[in-house]
């Protein structure tokens, strides 16, 4: 008796919302490579023909027209020749728009099968453009688009939930990402129903710690249950605020075979491994429970396929055994964002990025990524990689004949950097600015702003015969905030003058795209200056923790090999905006902000993943700080949160469009829907805090005195700031 040995692939695509030209080709170039890999199946990921992130283009017919015109191309030729085709894309059935998998083989479409759960939390709204499948195994026949018709001379395929029978050798299920997360998932009928191999084709994007669990519930999923598991992914910026993260893998029976990259530059990676599916029923039936449950499952409904699935050499191995890849969150965070970036700079037409280096944690965190990307680049061009390097060779505007030589090299081409001092900026500041810079190997300027800003406190005073002054010179603290906001909001103003200007100047055409710098904990404190330098074109850090950025910067320190980020995170985080006299201390953020950087992320998580409300917050909180601080400190501590939180919720709406990395960042436009007009004095909730904390009151720790004494606990002074 042969062996039912069976070659499969899975891929992460590059797609690019729209883009159908580009798409077709990555597909094209998936399924021949997969071909030459000896595989008689291949999956790709969702919506994998328009792209996942159409969003609101998904209303369009235009892009369901598209996307059998694209299906029309794949079909010509010998491409699905011998070979089960497994594509995403959007799908309307008796008026009713669909997500769904197509399958195609040997030049005809072979079913149709619909998502049956869809995402609609965090970043995801499926069911604003898609409806769901609710028609559990009814199986219709789907009539196929007249152009469709005519080339394949067929005029319907089979369309529903269920399972594809290929000459009784081999059977293949669905399930669409999202279907993987549910407590009902798919996998579990198919499994019991005998499916030989579930296939996953998703849209799903990377966030900080997150691939483990993705991967536990697909060998969570064949070890209970066996099987083989494909999983497809879309990988890189489909030009939106995600990246999509890749790692196609295969999974048997609990055990990994194959795992594709992560964080990548290429656009096409195909992952094979060829399985053994008498393994898949010999595991299956060694389990008794297994046995009892699947004897009482109603089976799912079979298309049959006239097509024998497992054609690999009798003679070969199945592939073994090996362990995921977990990459640590520091590196996550300068490979992720760098392949956003590097996707975001060669398709928009931009011909490098200007980034306001300051010498603080923040903006030479954004400054390292860059160097990663410019790291990332000579990786993909020493490894072969022609597509990577001929858009370095443009975007950078080499001559003819020159070559990338080196990261620093491109990175002087790519990143131009510029530190926009005044008069209460520190040479210290400006130092690590420098010296970073060159480590990088950014293009980089030393300038002085103090004649801009003052420019404009004169025609301030010029205008309404006031004239400003700074607290310490006895100012009010709207002088105060008005005269610290002048310097940052003429900075943000250089900068796109720079940025459009700069490569002007250095006798090159195009634009710079501008990158803030303002991480997800001062977006959700709202403690930065609306339209500041914080305002640009995109912010590679605006969903990504200042305690995760200073771990970071020490990993990118010994690992990037830009020693000066030592520097740098050890330096109290200033914004550097008020002057200093003598005897004074200098201006540091936490102190502005009268809370720290640690605290900032223990509210944000519990008011967005945890959902809690000021009074729940409370609550919580004294149970995690309960050797921290007395009731009515945490009390305190909350009020102050919730209320300067919801004084610059209205910054949250012009944020810069950001990578998100975090399951609390504070995005308005896509992924934290709330109001951002609020009652600041939250009367109903601080009372019942107020009434909770009296009853019981206690005497404060040392540990609180000494805080207090260290400027933790102060009233916020750049709080409400327009």
């Amino acid at each position: 008796m042969r062996r039912r040995l069976v070659v499969v692939a899975t891929c992460n695509l590059d797609q690019w919302s729209l883009e159908f030209q580009g798409n077709l080709e990555r597909i094209r170039s998936s399924i021949a490579l997969a071909k030459e890999k000896g595989a008689t199946y291949r999956v790709g990921p969702e919506l994998e023909i328009p792209g996942y992130g159409c969003e609101d283009h998904f209303y369009e017919q235009d892009t369901v027209d598209h996307s059998w015109e694209c299906v029309e191309e794949l079909l010509k030729g010998d491409l699905t020749q011998d070979i089960v085709c497994d594509v995403g894309m959007p799908v309307t059935h008796l008026g009713v728009r669909y997500n769904c998998r197509v399958f195609l083989l040997n030049q005809k479409v072979c079913h149709i099968r619909p998502k049956v759960a869809l995402a609609d939390d965090g970043n995801y709204r499926e069911s604003r453009y898609f409806s769901s499948w609710k028609r559990g195994s009814v199986v219709d026949m789907y009539q196929l688009p007249v152009s469709v018709q005519e080339q394949t001379g067929q005029k319907t395929c089979s369309f529903g939930d269920c399972a594809l029978s290929f000459a009784d050798d081999c059977t293949i299920g669905v399930e669409t990402c999202e279907e993987l997360f549910t407590p009902q998932a798919p996998h579990i009928r198919l499994a019991l129903s005998g499916v030989d191999i579930i296939s996953n084709g998703s849209g799903s994007h990377h966030q900080l710690r997150k691939l483990d669990r993705r991967l536990e519930l697909m060998k969570s999923a064949t070890a209970k249950a066996g099987g083989v598991y494909l999983y497809a992914n879309q990988r890189g910026c489909d030009g939106g605020r995600l990246y999509y993260d890749g790692c196609a893998c295969v999974f048997v029976n609990g055990e990994f075979l194959a795992q594709g990259q992560q964080f990548a530059l290429s656009e096409v990676e195909v992952v094979t491994a060829t399985v053994n599916l008498d393994d898949v029923r010999s595991f299956r039936t060694s389990i008794a429970s297994l046995q009892h449950q699947a004897s009482a499952t109603a089976p799912v409904p079979m298309v049959p396929i006239n097509f024998c699935l497992c054609q690999a050499d009798p003679a070969a191995l199945p592939t073994s055994a090996i362990q995921p890849c977990y990459h640590e969150p520091e590196r996550e965070i300068a490979e992720g964002p760098a392949c956003w970036l590097w996707d975001y700079l060669r398709r928009s037409g931009a011909s490098g990025f200007l980034l306001p280096l300051s010498g603080g944690a923040d903006s030479s965190s954004v400054a390292a990524i860059v160097g990663c990307m410019c790291q990332m680049v000579l990786r993909h061009i020493q490894a072969g990689d022609s597509r990577v390097e001929a858009d370095a060779l443009r975007i950078g505007q080499y001559g003819d004949g020159e070559e990338v030589g080196s990261a620093q090299e491109l990175a002087a081409r790519l990143l131009h950097t510029v530190y926009m001092g005044t008069q209460n900026s520190s040479s210290s500041t400006e130092d690590r600015a420098t010296r970073l810079a060159q480590q990088v190997g950014s293009y980089h300027i030393n300038c002085k702003v103090d004649s801009i800003v003052e420019a404009m406190a004169s025609l301030f005073t010029l205008i309404t015969g006031k004239q400003a002054r700074f607290r310490v010179d006895g100012g009010s603290t709207a002088e105060n905030l008005a005269l610290q906001n002048i310097q940052a909001r003429l900075r943000m103003v250089l900068a796109f003058l720079l940025a459009q200007l700069g490569p002007w100047v250095r006798g090159r055409s195009g634009f710079l795209l501008v990158l803030g710098s303002a991480n997800v904990d001062e977006g959700l404190r709202g403690y930065l200056t609306k339209y500041d330098c914080s305002s640009a074109d995109l912010n590679p850090i605006g969903g990504i923790s200042k305690g995760d950025l200073k771990r970071f910067l020490r990993w990118g320190a010994k690992h990037l090999g830009y020693g000066e980020l030592g520097a740098v995170v050890e330096a109290a985080p200033t914004a550097e905006l008020e002057p200093i006299r003598e005897g004074q201390a200098v201006q540091t953020d936490e102190v502005d902000m009268g809370m720290t950087y640690e605290e900032l992320g223990v509210y944000g998580r519990l008011r967005k993943i945890s959902k809690l409300g000021p009074v729940s917050m409370f609550c919580r909180l004294l149970v995690l700080w309960r050797d921290r601080y007395p009731p009515n400190l945490i009390a305190k501590r909350v009020k102050d949160f919730f209320k300067y939180y919801s004084i610059n919720r209205h910054k949250a709406t012009t944020l810069t469009p950001a990578y998100h990395a975090e399951s609390y960042s504070p995005d308005d436009n896509r992924f934290d829907h709330r109001p951002f007009l609020y009652n600041t004095r939250w009367p109903w909730q601080f009372a019942r805090i107020d009434a909770m904390a009296e009853s019981m009151s206690s005497p404060p720790p040392k540990s609180v005195e000494s805080q207090q004494q260290g400027g933790l606990v102060q009233d916020i002074s750049k709080s409400s700031d327009q």
